[in-house]
């Protein structure tokens, strides 16, 4: 499984690419960010997170996207534009046909470290132990882009496991249905409540 992690941002948005399974260890195919000036439109911007994005699909051909998913926060600026930067990465990888995961920071920090509550250097410090580098990827936004990677190789089988498990219920309740295709319906028993019978020429 070869994942694009994206953490997204109209300033500096982080991209990296793990490949691996769940289970065995992981390798780092790539980290990067893609940059955008502050002084540029909006517009540009997001333009330049589009281009940027689609580089990095064409040169490692990931099969699933893992996107950040974007958080209450109380910088409203700070959050539309990681909403603009997120809506093109899955922009990019809709066109193409590639999956797309969002994973909120919480579930990306307790899938590496353990704690849903940890820091960015403790999530820089195990994405450098777990893919063996010998440093740190910096910034942190390209540390936080590979720990996405990371959270969705290790998540996918489960959540595709329970995926299935939906599917199959769904599947074995609609063929249990009463009144469905090639299901019996309900029996009717003369004189109970909801049916009608003739008595004497008149209906009860």
């Amino acid at each position: 499984m070869r994942v694009l992690g994206i953490d997204p941002g109209l300033t500096r948005c982080g991209v990296g690419v793990v490949e691996g399974v769940a289970g065995r260890p992981l390798t780092m195919i790539g980290v990067g960010v893609v940059r955008t000036s502050s002084d540029a439109e909006l517009g540009d911007r997001l333009v330049a997170v589009e281009r940027g994005i689609e580089q990095w699909l064409d040169e490692h051909s990931p099969g699933y996207v893992a996107v950040e998913r974007v958080f209450a926060q109380h910088n409203v600026r700070t959050v539309m534009g990681t909403a603009q930067a997120s809506a093109v990465a899955m922009l990019c990888a809709a066109r193409r046909g590639i999956p797309v995961a969002l994973h909120t920071p919480s579930e990306v920090k307790a899938a590496v470290t353990g704690s849903g509550r940890a820091d960015k250097a403790q999530v820089g410090a195990m994405v450098t132990r777990l893919l063996r580098l010998d440093a740190p990827p910096k910034p942190a936004d390209a540390a936080d882009a590979l720990a996405l990677a990371i959270c969705h190789i290790w998540r996918a089988p489960a959540q595709n496991r329970l995926q299935q498990a939906v599917a199959a219920h769904r599947t074995s309740g609609a063929s249990r249905t009463p009144g469905a295709a090639g299901a019996p319906g309900p029996s009717r028993t003369p004189g109970a409540p909801g049916t009608s019978r003739t008595l004497k020429g008149r209906t009860a």
